[in-house]
C-alpha cells in the first residue's frame, strides 16, 4: 500500500502542475522556496505594487538630456551612421546640423557629446547583438538589420492568403472605421474562464493534434472575484492602485517556443493561425522571435534589481541668471509711500518671478561613456522552461476615402493574466504613408529630486528643467522612434507607448503598415497557453472532421455513405450547428471579442489614471 501524501506534499504537487487560473489563483505569483519560483517578475506598469512603490519609476531626466536621446536617436536613423561618425568632416558637418536646428535646444556642449557618445557607440556597433540600438531607457531597443530582407519578403507573401479573401470575410478590427484589418489577433477565440476546455495538468497539445484534440479537458473554471486584485495587501494609497487588473472572464493565449537551439521553434498553435494551412509563416514568425529575442535581452536588462542608470546631464542646485532678488533694492518697483507691506511684497515677488531666469544644465565637456547594461541571456537562463508568446498581425489600410489615421492612445500591453514584460514589433510593409513613429512616455518620482538645492517655494525651475509642474503628474515624454519598414522595435512592459498620426503621402492612391507584434509573457511565470488549451476554433474543428470523415470513407474499406462529407452542406450545417457551446463559432467568437475588448477599454482608462496618479511634490525645507 502506498504512503498516503501529507497535506504539504500534495500542495507542492499542485503548484508544480498548476497554472495561475487552472489549480492556482489567478493572481499567484510564484515566491522564492515555492516550487514555480525561478526568479523576481519583471516590473509592469499594470502591478500596481510596481506602480506605487516604484518598481516601474526611471530617473527623473533633465529636458535636455531628452534633446540629446532624441538628436542621437535621429543620427542613428541615418544609412551606415556607425561608419560615417568616424569620418571627421562628416561628425562635424552632423554636428552642424545640430546646432542649426532651431527647433530643438542644443548647446554646444551638448553637440559635442552627442558626437563623441555616437563615435563610442559606433565602437560597439559591430558587437551589438542583431544591430540593436538603445534608444531610450526603460530601455526601448531599435533595429533595422536585424531581419533579413529575404524574411520580410517571405512574410509578405505568406500573409497574403489572410489578406486575400473575400471582402465579407474580412476581419476590421471593431472600431476602426475599417482601417485596422486583423490578420491574426489575441482577442478572437481567448480563453473564455467558464466556457474554454483545458488539458488536465500534464498533458498538452502539439501542433499535430491540437485541432484533433479540440473539445477535451475540462472547462476552465471562472476565477473568484478575490482573485482579479493583487494577491498581497499592500498598503498603497490607492490612487496608484488599477482596480481588478486580472480579468475574471477572459486572457489571450500564448504559444510555447522551444529557444534551446539557435533558432527559435514554435511548439505549440498561435491562436488562430492554423498549424497547417499557415506552416509556411509559423517558420517566419520562428524567424523574427529568433531575431527578436537579442533585442528583448537589451531592453530586459535595466529592469533586473539593483540597476543603476547614469545621468548624462545633472542637476544638483537652482541658480538664477538674472536673479533679481538678491540684486540691489533698487532695481524693480518700489513701495509706493500708501501701499500696504503685504501688497508690495506680493508685486515684487511676481515681478521676481517675471525676470529671474533658470541657468539651464548643459552636458559636461568631457565625453565619459555612460554604462553599458550587461544583457540577459534568456537562452542560457531560460532554455529549459522556453518563452510564451503571444503573436498578432495586422494592417493598417488607408484610401482616399478613409486618408488619414487618427493615432492611438497610451497605453501598455495586456492584462496581467498575460504577465506581458516586453513588446517586439516588426513593420514589415509600408505603402504610400507619411512617416509615422511611436511615442513613450516614463514615470518618475520626487525622490529623485532630493538632493536638488533650491529655494523654499520656488519651483519655476521644474517645468523648464525637467518638463514637470509641481503637483502633477510625476510623468515625462521620453520621445519618439519612427516605425520605419523594416524596423524591429522592442521596450518594456513599464514604459507608456502611443502611436502616433500619420496619412497617405499621395492622397489619390492607397496605402498601408503591415505588423507583426510579439507580447512576451514574464519567464519567470507560466501562465495558460495553447499547449493547454486545444484549439477552440468551430471551423477548424469541422473542416479537420469532414477530412478526417472522406479519409476513413475512402480508406478501402467500403461503408454504406460517407460520413459528414458525404452529406449536403445544408444538413452539415445542420448536425455542425447541433454541437453546443463548444467549439465556439466565429459568429460567438466576436461577440466575446467584443466584450473583452469593453473590459480592456476600462482597464486602459484605469491604468492610465493610475499611471498620471502620482503628483511630482516637492517637500519644503
Amino acid at each position: 500500500m502506498a504512503p498516503k501524501k501529507t497535506r504539504s506534499a500534495t500542495k507542492k504537487a499542485q503548484m508544480e502542475a498548476g497554472l495561475p487560473g487552472f489549480g492556482l489563483p489567478l493572481n499567484y505569483v510564484p515566491k522564492k522556496g515555492q516550487p514555480q519560483y525561478f526568479a523576481q517578475l519583471f516590473p509592469s506598469a499594470l502591478c500596481y505594487q510596481d506602480l506605487g512603490a516604484g518598481g516601474i519609476q526611471l530617473p527623473l531626466t533633465t529636458l535636455r538630456e531628452f534633446t540629446m536621446l532624441q538628436i542621437m536617436n535621429a543620427v542613428t536613423d541615418k544609412p551606415d551612421w556607425h561608419v560615417k561618425i568616424q569620418d571627421k568632416k562628416i561628425a562635424q558637418k552632423w554636428k552642424a546640423e545640430i546646432l542649426g536646428n532651431k527647433d530643438k535646444d542644443v548647446t554646444e556642449a551638448m553637440a559635442n557629446w552627442c558626437i563623441e557618445e555616437l563615435k563610442h557607440k559606433a565602437t560597439l556597433f559591430h558587437k551589438s547583438p542583431n544591430g540593436g540600438i538603445r534608444v531610450y531607457n526603460g530601455d526601448v531597443v531599435k533595429s533595422d538589420t536585424a531581419v533579413p530582407e529575404s524574411v520580410r519578403l517571405a512574410l509578405i507573401e505568406a500573409a497574403k492568403p489572410l489578406e486575400d479573401v473575400p471582402d465579407r470575410l474580412k476581419d476590421w478590427h471593431p472600431g476602426s472605421d475599417e482601417k485596422v484589418l486583423d490578420l491574426v489577433h489575441p482577442s478572437l477565440f481567448p480563453l473564455v474562464y467558464g466556457r474554454s476546455k483545458i488539458l488536465e495538468a500534464g498533458q498538452t497539445t502539439t501542433l499535430e493534434d491540437c485541432i484533433s484534440r479540440c473539445g477535451e479537458g475540462e472547462v476552465v473554471p471562472q476565477p473568484k472575484e478575490s482573485e482579479t486584485q493583487i494577491a498581497e495587501n499592500d498598503g498603497y494609497d490607492n490612487e496608484s492602485k488599477v482596480n481588478n487588473p486580472y480579468s475574471q472572464n477572459f486572457q489571450w493565449l500564448p504559444c510555447q517556443v522551444d529557444i534551446k537551439e539557435a533558432n527559435a521553434k514554435i511548439t505549440t498553435y498561435i491562436n488562430n493561425l492554423h498549424p497547417v494551412k499557415d506552416q509556411q509563416l509559423y517558420g517566419i514568425v520562428e524567424q523574427v522571435i529568433t531575431a527578436a529575442i537579442p533585442l528583448w535581452e537589451l531592453t530586459l536588462a535595466p529592469l533586473v534589481p539593483d540597476f543603476t542608470h547614469t545621468p548624462r546631464i545633472e542637476f544638483t542646485q537652482v541658480v538664477y541668471d538674472p536673479d533679481p532678488e538678491n540684486g540691489p533694492e533698487t532695481d524693480g518697483p518700489q513701495q509706493g509711500e500708501d501701499e500696504d507691506e503685504d501688497e508690495y511684497a506680493e508685486r515684487r515677488e511676481e515681478w521676481y518671478k517675471t525676470i529671474r531666469k533658470v541657468v539651464l544644465p548643459d552636458a559636461a565637456e568631457n565625453f565619459q561613456a555612460p554604462p553599458e547594461s550587461e544583457p540577459l541571456n534568456l537562452r542560457e537562463k531560460y532554455a529549459s522552461k522556453g518563452l510564451q508568446i503571444i503573436v498578432k498581425l495586422a494592417n493598417i489600410e488607408l484610401t482616399p476615402e478613409k486618408p488619414k489615421y487618427e493615432g492611438g492612445t497610451w497605453h501598455v500591453e495586456g492584462q496581467l493574466n498575460e504577465h506581458i514584460c516586453a513588446t517586439a514589433l516588426y513593420y514589415y510593409s509600408t505603402s504610400n504613408i507619411t512617416a509615422s513613429s511611436l511615442a513613450f512616455r516614463q514615470q518618475t518620482s520626487d525622490e529623485f529630486a532630493v538632493d536638488i538645492d533650491y529655494e523654499q517655494d520656488h519651483h519655476d525651475w521644474l517645468p523648464v528643467v525637467f518638463g514637470i509642474e509641481q503637483e502633477e503628474a510625476a510623468v515625462q515624454d521620453v520621445g519618439s522612434v519612427e516605425t520605419r519598414q523594416g524596423r524591429l522595435l522592442t521596450f518594456p512592459n513599464i514604459l507608456q507607448h502611443q502611436v502616433q498620426p500619420f496619412e497617405l503621402a499621395d492622397p489619390k492612391k492607397s496605402g498601408h503598415r503591415k505588423i507583426l507584434a510579439l507580447f512576451l509573457v514574464d519567464p519567470n511565470i507560466r501562465v495558460i497557453s495553447t499547449a493547454n488549451v486545444p484549439a477552440q476554433r468551430m471551423d477548424w474543428w469541422r473542416e479537420a472532421t469532414l477530412i478526417n470523415q472522406q479519409a476513413a470513407s475512402s480508406g478501402g474499406v467500403k461503408k454504406k455513405g460517407k460520413g459528414l462529407g458525404g452529406l449536403p452542406v445544408e444538413l452539415q450545417d445542420h448536425v455542425f450547428g447541433d454541437v453546443e457551446d463548444f467549439p465556439i463559432t466565429l459568429e460567438d467568437a466576436k461577440e466575446i471579442r467584443l466584450e473583452l475588448m469593453e473590459e480592456r477599454k476600462h482597464l486602459m482608462i484605469r491604468h492610465g489614471e493610475a499611471f498620471v496618479a502620482s503628483e511630482f511634490s516637492l517637500c519644503e525645507h
